[in-house]
């Protein structure tokens, strides 16, 4: 049985192996390496994008629905088009029954801890205590499958997503009445509670040789029967209550005996406990789409399921996009930004410092993580290629350890970041290259973002590099869109960005009316690109 509520044809899988065994005590592990044997950059992702923001309101206070939903991000630019539309749909059911879906995570929940502890009793090395350990936990499983029979009964009239009908339907196939009826009727024979019918033969040296265990004959007696009436004719004897070792070799007949039954059905529990997993692990992640959906929807911050076109479609579009990692964090909403920017490979964004420019690039790094997820984002409507790989090249604070200038840094993630680059990559740059002066960081970013364009990379980049931005505006081509920071006359940020030609400036004048409390705007300040 496969779950299928992440891809249509394979089970999702987490990288933590501890997590895929949650009844198995929990490794301590390097978060970093785990990320990385993912996706190589996941860390920078993790850090420039704030996503451990969006996590922790995705996951509360489960840890498991983090990884979950940690992996499907940072996974999510693996996916193909008909995944990520498949996704959606099956989001768009749970997000009509959150109950439902709540209820059979909190089942699946609840038999994953249960079975943690119970598996202590199938890692013996006797087959009577594997046998009577599984034939415990499946009674308990089969308790757990009949309560996904029902809700599949239940519910499945609800759910429209081709998903959760292959789900559900599956459920009321594998798990009919007669099946449940077939399972529990074995588990109770399995207890032995007239004892083992066992078979043998002899063998060399009268050796007791193919040991198989055999259904019991006949009526099942009542008490009554037993206490009054005349026994089956058999040969029996009876065993010394001192008689140790008899007892040990009629243990060890019976453990010949079973063997084969007791290995069987551990393997029968850990193939449905295995199912169990699965799909605990594939509703954690809806259940954290779901936490998140509360959470903007207790600060009244709209979300769209977006639509993503092929990859190579130069396509970016939308409309009241907002950073939701800025949204969960403060106690009021957000600006939002719109786009039209079809057929462009670049867009370039400069203006006022503390204009939003920064909190605008991490909306759309956001934005395209969570909507190739399969996730919905924060905008009123949204509108993207998919892409097959993201970057970001933010700038970072100074080397403590002295082992190189800022400069060569931001040199050393570029080189690195154009070793893994592929076809259709996105790039995210954040006043790169502004370590040096303006005219050697403006030819360094120019060069860099034209080989990236030759390559049909998209790039956003926000800069204070004036000669960089105006280079590209003086273009005949202008295969790139430019946007401004807004500022009202006064140096009231707005936080809303427009298309505007890049500006001579970066508001020197702000700060050094800030800083010396000067009243009168017309104090000269000399305008550099970057202050």
């Amino acid at each position: 049985m496969k779950v299928l509520l992440m891809h249509r044809d394979k089970d999702f899988e987490l990288y933590q192996p501890a997590s895929q065994n949650r009844y198995v005590r929990r490794q301590e592990v390097d978060r970093d390496t785990l990320l990385r044997a993912v996706l190589w950059n996941a860390p920078d992702l993790t850090k420039d994008l704030e996503l451990n923001t969006l996590l922790r309101a995705m996951a509360g206070a489960d840890e498991f629905v983090f990884e979950v939903a940690q992996q499907a991000l940072i996974s999510g630019l693996r996916n193909d088009l008909d995944t990520i539309l498949y996704r959606q749909a099956i989001l768009r059911d749970c997000l009509k029954n959150p109950v439902v879906v709540r209820g059979l995570y909190d089942l699946m929940t609840a038999v994953v801890e249960e079975t943690r502890r119970q598996w202590w009793s199938l890692s013996g090395s006797y087959p009577s205590s594997m046998l009577y350990g599984s034939v415990d936990l499946m009674e308990t499983f089969l308790h757990v499958l009949q309560k996904l029979r029902s809700a599949a009964e239940e519910n499945g009239s609800n759910f429209e997503s081709a998903g959760f009908r292959s789900l559900f339907a599956m459920l009321k196939k594998e798990l009919s009445e007669q099946y449940l009826t077939t399972i529990k009727s074995h588990l109770k024979e399995l207890k032995f509670r007239k004892g083992a019918f066992l078979s043998a033969a002899l063998g060399n040296s009268n050796e007791g040789t193919h040991y198989m265990l055999r259904k019991a004959h006949g009526k099942e007696q009542t008490w009554l029967d037993r206490l009054l009436g005349k026994g089956p004719v058999s040969y029996s004897f009876r065993l010394d209550p001192r008689d140790e070792a008899g007892a040990r070799i009629l243990s060890d007949m019976r453990n010949r005996g079973i063997s084969r039954v007791a290995l069987a059905l551990t393997q029968s529990s850990d193939h449905v406990l295995g199912f169990f997993k699965a799909l605990l692990t594939e509703l954690a992640f809806y259940v954290g789409c779901l936490n998140l959906h509360t959470e903007l929807a207790s600060h009244r911050m709209p979300i769209a399921f977006p639509t993503p076109v092929p990859s190579g479609v130069r396509s970016q579009e939308f409309s009241g996009l907002y950073d939701v990692t800025l949204c969960l964090t403060m106690n009021h909403g957000v600006v939002g930004n719109a786009l039209h920017a079809e057929q462009k490979n670049l867009v370039i964004i400069t203006g006022a410092n503390q204009g939003g420019k920064t909190t605008f690039l991490r909306s759309i790094g956001l934005a395209q993580l969570m909507m190739q997820c399969g996730l919905f984002v924060g905008a009123d409507d949204f509108k993207a290629e998919i892409c097959s790989a993201l970057f970001t090249h933010y700038k970072r604070e100074e080397d403590t350890s002295m082992k190189s200038g800022k400069f060569d840094e931001e040199l050393a993630r570029m080189s690195d970041i154009v070793e893994h680059i592929v076809p259709n990559s996105i790039l995210l740059f954040n006043e790169s290259f502004a370590a040096t002066n303006e005219r050697e960081g403006s030819e360094i970013a120019t060069q860099i973002v034209r080989a990236l364009l030759e390559k049909g990379m998209k790039v956003f980049y926000v800069t204070h590099l004036y000669e960089f931005a105006r280079g590209f505006f003086n273009d005949k081509d202008r295969v790139a869109i430019f946007l401004r920071a807004e500022r009202e006359t006064d140096g009231t940020r707005t936080f809303k960005l427009a298309e505007g030609e890049p500006l001579q400036t970066s508001y020197g004048q702000d700060q050094y009316n800030r800083v010396f409390g000067v009243e009168d705007q017309t104090v000269a300040v000399r305008p550099t690109m970057s202050s």
